[in-house]
């Protein structure tokens, strides 16, 4: 039977305005975080972390996976004064990205929260690697979010600070200091004939969702207008989403790297239309002998790691992607490890499929074993 419209949706979204928890204990010092991965319908294939310090011990290299800590406290930027916040741990490497389920925002599993006095924060628990930062406040009305840079923040991730964590070692990153939020409006449209697209979402972080809750970020009105608030004044590249249309970035492209970014200022909000295309079709059949409640084909950007398209799967599916881009797909549609297409359980074995401008055929098969990395 085929899945509601509502179940359908490729919702490839990113999470900006939350409201944000506070710790369960408020004690003073510094706040840690479990870092525990969030639960999934399918058992997610972990990657190896290929940026892990190696050891040379009786003439062959193990790898030393003793997680890290990373250190760093949030600021006011005006006054100095401490914020209370949460730090997330974004992987830099491209297949650690990848590990994004159900429910989860592409932000990372790693981070830390402050107290309730604000300031100080701790990320432990963290595997070795090389991440940015995302620096979230509780207060979106005061502070915007941004990535951490060296000297001030940014809504680029690339033009954040790089963090690497060793193992068994504690970081200190650069204080955060957060600046006045300020927000975007626009309107999305059609680019084939200029209707409003409702119901879609305006975000700068990707999410797969989970087919219960919608509730994320800016979403557009039966006109396809929104209002995006909460975001640090510098520059970001937003995503578009739409009902049965490519997801995007700022500027019409599927790579975050090469968008428009739209200029955020402190107190003010500046306008950033779109217009989405309906993009590609990726379609296939999946053969499974079990498969859960709910279940999707994922599509990864081969180069950034970064979510572009999400859709609900049965004994088929159709998926719209944005062409001009290489993604690899993975499909979430059983009660054992992720398949990555045609066949693999880890990412890095996995076959990336080319997105022109005729429909893409790529089937899934789960009723077997998946087959074994070339030695």
């Amino acid at each position: 039977m085929p899945r509601s419209p509502r179940h359908a949706v490729p919702l490839t979204v990113a999470l900006l305005v939350v409201s944000l928890p506070l710790p369960a204990t408020a004690s003073p010092g510094l706040a840690r975080s479990a870092a525990a991965p969030r639960a999934t319908v399918a058992a997610p294939s972990t990657p190896t972390f290929a940026t892990a310090s190696h050891r040379h011990e009786a003439g062959r290299t193990t790898v030393d996976t003793t997680a890290g800590e990373v250190r760093t406290t949030l600021r006011d930027r005006a006054t100095g004064a401490a914020v209370r916040g949460c730090l997330s741990l974004v992987p830099v490497d491209r297949d650690r990205l990848t590990v994004v389920f159900q429910g989860e925002v592409q932000e990372g599993r790693h981070g830390g929260c402050t107290s309730v006095d604000g300031g100080d924060v701790l990320a432990s628990n963290v595997p070795p690697g090389r991440y940015h930062l995302l620096a979230r406040p509780y207060d979106t009305d005061q502070h915007g979010l941004q990535w951490v840079g060296r000297h001030g923040g940014t809504g680029q991730r690339e033009h954040g600070v790089t963090i690497k964590v060793r193992p068994g070692r504690t970081v200190t990153a650069p204080t955060v200091h957060f600046d006045p939020p300020g927000a975007v409006t626009g309107r999305v449209t059609r680019a084939a004939d200029g209707t409003p697209v409702s119901a879609g979402h305006v975000m700068s972080l990707p999410v797969v969702p989970d087919p219960k809750n919608s509730d994320y970020g800016a979403i557009t009105d039966d006109d396809g207008r929104y209002t995006l608030t909460g975001l640090g004044p510098y520059r970001w590249p937003l995503y578009y989403t739409g009902y049965l249309l490519a997801s995007q970035w700022s500027g019409g492209v599927a790579d975050r790297r090469k968008a428009d970014t739209v200029r955020v200022r402190s107190g003010t909000t500046v306008t950033s239309n779109q217009e989405l295309v309906a993009g590609t079709v990726v379609s296939g059949t999946i053969a499974v002998d079990e498969m859960p409640n709910y279940s999707q084909v994922i599509a990864f950007h081969a180069r950034t790691g970064d979510v572009t398209g999400v859709v609900d799967v049965g004994a088929d599916y159709t998926l719209r992607l944005l062409p001009g881009q290489r993604v690899l797909l993975r499909c979430d549609c059983a009660h054992v490890p992720s398949r990555w297409y045609p066949n693999a359980e880890q990412v890095s074995e996995a076959q990336p499929v080319r997105i022109g401008h005729t429909p893409v055929t790529a089937n899934f098969d789960l009723t077997g074993p998946a087959t074994d990395p070339a030695p």
